[in-house]
């Protein structure tokens, strides 16, 4: 039976909720701490690169988890509500700092707190995708389930980044600090109130009945997964370039697009950025849909963003003049972003499928689960470049400083390289990597949706 509008829905409001979440974490957590509470950028770097270290062992287990689950409310709404509960929690203590700590207490906070969001953000984003495959079966119903779920999810991408500093402004009456308390409060009760509705509207529809593996048998089907672990290579790589840029975009207009009003031309250009990412996954993706294949517009999106990032490179040293000339690259980067985020997705849901044909077993947690970790390790890696750029570049958290001004010459030169070049060599790597390594044309998916089925026929005649 195919999804009612109501589930798509109440799927939909999920991801916007689980991804304005992890927005706020993922931009904001290294500028509240080393810009606002004055911890060294390096401390940060080091706090949050270690986090995703730990992620390593905490998100394949919690796969794990996941799959051997059997309560009357399925195996994945249970988690799925228990991780919203307790990672709302924590995302406001991460954004409420106590003034009173500084120095090592601080640095102990921040390590605590983030190292806490990391495990309950696990908890319930893992099985809110792995829910896709049990779902659906693959082809179109998939698919569509997955552009919808990743534009609502862009969605809430979008509103955060849009939102943010008008809103910790406003909030803080110019106080960062308080600014950011409240407004991290205001998207953890959002964030509760979403996925309730997702947890009270979504049932599972096909869970393949299997026994329980052993931790290790999980492991050794992920690594026998070929397809999986190249669209997980490139998950990273693509991550890794976006969360470079989204840690230092604010950085590049604060210090060096400059001025006392520098957050309007943030926001503006977020507001732009934003309403591009949903375009491109709303309306982009599904009109060039009707004319190439998955692949294909994989590649082109690659191109895009490309482009973008060396546009942008080239206007930094030659014409800032206007925010509307930034637009330009900000379209390109921003919507390419948007359909990447959908298409990996998309081959990632298909890699269950091949799983099931190639190993027997259908490791839809598990493999989700990995999507989990490498996008948490996307944004410690980036984190930790971000942080190193900030300290090699003496960028002072002193604001006073330079609100009115530009930054030295020789630190927005080491800023404009950084949020540029560095995504570019990352997305030529993904785009190598998964030319050379990934096979699930929508042939392929197709000719696996059917073997399945058969299989399935099969085990219950």
């Amino acid at each position: 039976m195919k999804l009612s509008q109501k589930e798509k829905i109440s799927y939909g409001l999920g991801a916007v909720g689980k991804d304005m979440v992890y927005m706020l974490s993922a931009s904001y957590v290294l500028y509240y701490y080393q810009d606002i509470c004055g911890v060294n950028a390096i401390a940060m770097g080091i706090i949050l690169m270690a986090a995703r270290v730990f992620d390593a062992f905490n998100d394949p287990i919690m796969g794990v988890i996941v799959a051997k689950t059997k309560t009357r409310f399925g195996k994945f709404r249970p988690w799925l509500l228990i991780g919203t509960l307790l990672n709302a929690v924590i995302l406001f203590l991460m954004f409420a700092a106590p003034p009173s700590l500084d120095g090592s207490g601080l640095v102990a906070y921040a390590a605590v707190t983030y190292i806490l969001w990391g495990m309950t953000y696990t908890i319930m984003d893992i099985p809110y995708w792995s829910m896709i495959p049990a779902f659906t079966e693959g082809g179109k119903e998939r698919e569509n389930l997955t552009t919808l779920a990743r534009s609502a999810a862009g969605v809430g991408s979008a509103l955060i980044t849009i939102l943010t500093m008008m809103c910790v402004m406003m909030l803080g009456g110019g106080n960062e600090r308080t600014g950011f308390k409240w407004f991290a409060l205001i998207v953890a009760i959002l964030f509760v109130l979403f996925i309730g509705c997702t947890c009270l509207n979504i049932r599972e529809k096909s869970t393949v009945d299997m026994q329980s593996p052993s931790a290790g048998q999980m492991f050794r089907a992920l690594i026998q997964n070929d397809q999986a672990m190249t669209v997980v290579v490139t998950i990273v790589l693509i991550n890794c370039a976006v969360y470079i840029t989204s840690n230092l975009v604010i950085y590049f207009f604060k210090y060096d697009f400059g001025g006392d009003a520098w957050y309007s031309s943030y926001t503006l250009f977020n507001t732009f950025g934003g309403a591009t990412q949903i375009l491109s996954m709303m309306l982009f993706f599904p009109l060039l849909r009707k004319f190439f294949n998955a692949i294909r517009i994989f590649y082109i999106s690659f191109c895009m963003a490309v482009t973008g990032y060396i546009i942008l490179l080239v206007l930094a040293f030659t014409d800032m003049s206007t925010i509307l000339l930034l637009f330009i690259p900000g379209f390109l980067i921003f919507a390419a972003s948007g359909m990447l985020t959908v298409l990996t997705t998309i081959f990632l849901a298909n890699t269950v499928d091949y799983g099931e044909v190639k190993n027997n077993r259908r490791d839809e947690s598990v493999i989700f689960s990995m999507q989990t970790f490498v996008v948490k390790l996307a944004s410690g890696i980036a984190a930790m470049v971000a942080s190193i750029c900030l300290a090699v570049c003496n960028l002072s958290s002193d604001t006073d400083a330079v609100s009115s001004t530009a930054a030295a010459a020789s630190s927005v030169v080491g800023l404009r390289m950084t949020m540029t070049l560095f995504p570019v060599a990352g997305l030529l790597a993904a785009v190598w990597v998964f030319h050379k390594k990934y096979l699930l044309t929508d042939e392929k998916v197709e000719e696996l949706a059917a073997e399945i089925r058969m299989r399935r026929g099969n085990s219950n005649a």
